[in-house]
């Protein structure tokens, strides 16, 4: 009876293992269909241009700017602007007043009168004796000579009267101050009647100060790794935060053509025209570099580049079968990168999305190419 159900128990046994064995096989072989009904995905390597931008913080400044101090010690008579007055070149923006100006220019006034007087009386002198010794014997040449060093002794002095005439005369001129170039007055520090000077104490602040608006300059430091992608005449668009959305332009016209040893960063400078006085000195700018660059590089999907503990690569499908590539990247933009290597050429197969599962010649049956 036993020896029976140990028989039955054997036969069940060996049925249901040729069951299972059968299914474990039907989902091996399901399994294995299902991965080779599954490509691929990849792409055709492509040289083509990589377009970005970046953003780097500016400055907007006066084109011209100039405080304007007094040349003389005097009193401000009178303000002829104010701040915000619009002016032009040469235009009087204020007047000064020194008394004792007017006293010192009286008294070289006369000198250069007197020594007028004194130089014609001794040059008619040497005149009449040069013009008597024409006759032989009637003036010693010694009496000459005296009278021609007379005058050119007081032809000396007039000289010199007429310079401190000149230099009164300049600085009763600096009573008057002018623009110096059009624009707009920006501040105002004194109030008609108050002591200025070129030293003390009236010279601590300027008068006022005038600052060219309708042309202002844009001002960036370009860190080196960049510099490349700026030079003459390139144009950028900026924005302030004063007027959202709205997009200036602007293009380069001066670079300093050195790098900052602090900061390894090149000043460049972008007029901007300003006719509708929007833009104001001072505003901070966003400044948007276009980073375009030729057909020099390989473009790939940023999945198709591996970053492993041991290189960076791509995964080339070469003969049916996969190939690590080592390469360099470059920039990214837009999902793609570039990508360096001597051992690609242009129509290669590359993985789209690569890992490191991917082994290093392991078969790859179906590939699928995506546009």
């Amino acid at each position: 009876m036993n020896s029976m159900n140990n028989t039955k128990s054997l036969a069940l046994t060996l049925v249901c293992g040729l069951v299972l064995s059968s299914c474990g096989h039907k989902e091996k072989k399901t399994e294995e269909s299902k991965q080779e009904a599954v490509a691929i995905s990849a792409v055709s390597l492509q040289k083509g241009k990589l377009s970005s931008s970046l953003q780097i913080p500016g400055e907007l400044i006066a084109f011209q700017q100039v405080d304007i101090y007094a040349k003389v010690s005097s009193f401000v008579k009178k303000l002829y602007v104010d701040v915000g007055s619009e002016v032009s070149q040469g235009q009087l923006l204020a007047s000064m007043e020194a008394p004792e100006l007017s006293s010192q220019l009286s008294g070289a006034e006369s000198r250069l009168k007197s020594q007028e007087a004194v130089y014609l009386a001794s040059k008619a002198n040497y005149d009449r004796l040069y013009e008597t010794s024409l006759t032989p014997g009637t003036v010693s040449k010694n009496d000459l000579d005296m009278a021609q060093a007379r005058e050119k002794s007081d032809k000396a002095q007039l000289e010199s009267s007429r310079a401190a005439f000149r230099e009164i005369t300049d600085n009763r001129n600096y009573l008057e101050i002018r623009a110096p170039f059009s624009g707009i007055v920006s501040a105002r520090n004194v109030s008609a009647g108050a002591y200025v000077g070129p030293t003390g104490k009236g010279s601590e602040f300027p008068i006022l100060t005038l600052q060219e608006q309708k042309k202002l300059r844009l001002v960036i430091s370009v860190p080196e790794a960049y510099t490349s992608y700026l030079g003459n005449n390139s144009e950028v668009e900026f924005t302030v935060r004063a007027y959202a959305g709205q997009t200036f332009k602007a293009k380069v016209n001066r670079l300093s053509g050195v790098m900052d040893t602090r900061l390894r960063s090149q000043r460049i400078e972008m007029d901007v025209l300003n006719n509708d006085k929007k833009l104001m000195p001072g505003m901070i700018a966003e400044v948007k570099i276009p980073m375009n660059t030729s057909d020099s590089a390989f473009l790939v999907p940023k999945s198709a580049v591996v970053n492993s503990t041991l290189k960076v690569f791509v995964v080339r499908v070469l003969n049916g079968k996969a190939n690590q590539v080592p390469v360099q990247t470059g920039r990214e933009a837009d999902g793609k990168i570039e990508i360096f290597s001597s051992e690609l050429s242009a129509g290669d197969t590359i993985v789209a999305t690569a890992t490191e599962e991917v082994r290093d010649g392991s078969e790859i049956k179906k590939v699928k190419l995506d546009k």
